[in-house]
C-alpha cells in the first residue's frame, strides 16, 4: 500500500511544477508591431523619470518620435545599463536605447542603427582641489559607471596614469564617491556630467571631450532587422523635419530640461515623489508577500523530504538546501532572467523571474529550518506515537508537525521580514520596487542622501511593525 506521505509529497511537488510552467509559459500575447526596450534608468538628459515619474529624456524621446513616425508600439523597460544590454543578449529585450557607444567589441554582439548622437568623455573633480589634470591621478582612485565610454576610456589611460579603477552602476553613487573624496575623479559622458553639474552636482569638468564615439540604437546580432531599419528610417524623418533638433535642444540647451527650481527639501521631496514612493512601496510588499507564500511551500515540501524515512529524499533536500542557500542573490536573480532565456528562447517576465528568484532562495532557508523544528522535537514522541499504531504520516501530522511548528512560526515572520529586505536586490533585474524607485528620483535630482534617508525610513518603519508582530507571536507561542 502507497504511503500517505509520499502521496502528499507527490501531490504538492506536482503543483509547485504545474504552476511554474504555467507561469513560464504564461506571456502575455502582445501584437507584433509592439517592440520591448530596454533603457538605463538612470543616465539623464538621455532617460530618468521626471517629477510625475514618467520616462523621459533624449533617447526616451527619439524613441516615441520615431516609433510614431514609423506606426510601431514601444514598451519602455527601465533597468541598469549591464542589465539592459544582458536583457538584449538573451532575447528577453527586442532592443537597447541607453546611451550606448557603438565601439568594435560591442558589433561583435549586436547590430547598431545608425549614430543618433556624438558624445565624448570628460575628467571631473572637485572645484578649486588638487586635481586638475590627468597627469594628477597618479596613485588616485577614480570613479567610474561600469559599462559606459567613461570606463571604457579610464582603463585605456590608467596604466599610462597610474590610477586605479572602481566602478559604481549608479552615475548619482559615482559623483557622490568624489564629492566625499575617496575618489579623486571620475570619468563621464560629457553631456551627462554636464547634465549633472546643472542639476547642482559640485564637479567641475577639467578636460576636453576624448574617445568621441557615436551612440547607437542597438539590437542582438542578426534578430529584429525590420526595428532597426524602421529605426534609422524615422530617425532620417526626424533630422530632416527639425524634430531631432528640437529633442536635443530641449535637454541640451542653455535652458534644457532640469529639475533645480524643486523643493529640495525632506519634506519636499517627499511630497513631489510621494506617488512614486507609494508605488515602489506596494510593488515591495506585493513581491513579498507572492514570493513568502511559495517560498513556504516550496520550503515546507523541500523541509519534509528531508525527514522523512528516505534517503532518496534527504538527499534532495539536502542538495536543494545547500545549492539555493550558497548561491547569491544576485547571482539567482540574473541566471534566471537572462541566463535561462539565453539557452531557452523563452522570455521570462520580470515579476516571474524575480518571484522564483525568491522563492528557490528564502524558500531554502525555509526548508532548513523546517528540517530544525521537526528535528527539535524528541525523538520519543515519534516512537512513542508509532508504538501506539499510528502510521508515519498520522504520526508527524498530529504528533511531531504540531509541536514543530511551534517552534517554527518565529522563523518564519522573521524569513518574512528578511524577504521584504531582499526585494531590493531584485532592481537589478528591472522591477520597479522602493529601491529601484529611489534610484530612479536620485537620477532626476541627485539628491542621493535625502532620497536613500527617505527609502530607509520607509522600510525601517515597516521592518518594526513586523518585528513587533514577531515578537507577540513569540510570546503567544510560549503560553
Amino acid at each position: 500500500m502507497r504511503r500517505p506521505w509520499i502521496k502528499i509529497l507527490s501531490s504538492l511537488i506536482a503543483l509547485l511544477a504545474l504552476f511554474t510552467a504555467l507561469q513560464l509559459t504564461a506571456a502575455p500575447a502582445k501584437a507584433t508591431t509592439t517592440y520591448q526596450i530596454a533603457t538605463d534608468s538612470t543616465f539623464p538628459p538621455f532617460e530618468f523619470a521626471n517629477s510625475q515619474n514618467k520616462y523621459v529624456g533624449i533617447d526616451i524621446d527619439l524613441l516615441h518620435a520615431i516609433a510614431k513616425d514609423q506606426g510601431f508600439k514601444v514598451n519602455i523597460k527601465p533597468t541598469s545599463f549591464n542589465a539592459a544590454t544582458q536583457g538584449v543578449q538573451s532575447g528577453q529585450m527586442d532592443g537597447v536605447i541607453a546611451g550606448m557607444s557603438i565601439t568594435k567589441e560591442r558589433e561583435a554582439t549586436f547590430d547598431f542603427s545608425k549614430a543618433y548622437f556624438m558624445s565624448g568623455v570628460v575628467m571631473a573633480a572637485k572645484p578649486n582641489g588638487k586635481i586638475t589634470k590627468l597627469s594628477q591621478l597618479r596613485g588616485k582612485r577614480v570613479a567610474v559607471k561600469t559599462g559606459t565610454s567613461g570606463a571604457q576610456y579610464a582603463q585605456s589611460i590608467h596604466k599610462k596614469y597610474g590610477f586605479k579603477i572602481v566602478t559604481f552602476d549608479e552615475s548619482n553613487d559615482m559623483y557622490q564617491d568624489v564629492l566625499t573624496g575617496n575618489s579623486a575623479a571620475c570619468f563621464e559622458d560629457s553631456p551627462v556630467m554636464k547634465y549633472a553639474i546643472r542639476q547642482g552636482t559640485k564637479l567641475k569638468i577639467y578636460t576636453k571631450p576624448a574617445l568621441s564615439g557615436p551612440y547607437g540604437f542597438a539590437v542582438k546580432k542578426g534578430h529584429n532587422q525590420k526595428l532597426l531599419r524602421m529605426f534609422n528610417n524615422g530617425l532620417a524623418d526626424l533630422k530632416a523635419n527639425g524634430e531631432y533638433a528640437r529633442i536635443t535642444k530641449h535637454y541640451l540647451g542653455a535652458k534644457g530640461s532640469s529639475d533645480t527650481t524643486s523643493d529640495r527639501t525632506f519634506l519636499g521631496l517627499l511630497k513631489q515623489n510621494k506617488g512614486a514612493l507609494l508605488n515602489g512601496f506596494e510593488e515591495t510588499i506585493w513581491l513579498t508577500i507572492v514570493a513568502i507564500f511559495f517560498a513556504t511551500l516550496f520550503g515546507v515540501i523541500v523541509g519534509l523530504m528531508g525527514v522523512v524515512p528516505s534517503k532518496f529524499f534527504n538527499g534532495v533536500s539536502t542538495t536543494l538546501i545547500y545549492i539555493f542557500r550558497g548561491l547569491p542573490l544576485l547571482v539567482l536573480a540574473l541566471f534566471i532572467y537572462t541566463g535561462i532565456p539565453s539557452l531557452t528562447g523563452q522570455k521570462i517576465p520580470a515579476f516571474i523571474a524575480g518571484i522564483v528568484t525568491l522563492t528557490f532562495n528564502e524558500g531554502a532557508y525555509i526548508a532548513a529550518f523546517v528540517k530544525g523544528g521537526i528535528h527539535a522535537v524528541d525523538d520519543g514522541q515519534m516512537e512513542a506515537a508509532r508504538s501506539l499504531g499510528l502510521p508515519f504520516g498520522k504520526a508527524m501530522r498530529r504528533v511531531i508537525l504540531p509541536q514543530g511548528i511551534r517552534i517554527m512560526i518565529p522563523s518564519f515572520i522573521n524569513q518574512f521580514i528578511i524577504t521584504l529586505k531582499d526585494t531590493s536586490i531584485l532592481s537589478i533585474i528591472g522591477i520597479i520596487e522602493l529601491t529601484q524607485t529611489g534610484k530612479i528620483i536620485i537620477a532626476r535630482n541627485l539628491e542621493g542622501f535625502k532620497v536613500w534617508t527617505i527609502v530607509a525610513i520607509i522600510y525601517l518603519i515597516v521592518i518594526t511593525l513586523l518585528t513587533w508582530l514577531s515578537n507577540w507571536v513569540q510570546r503567544r507561542v510560549r503560553l
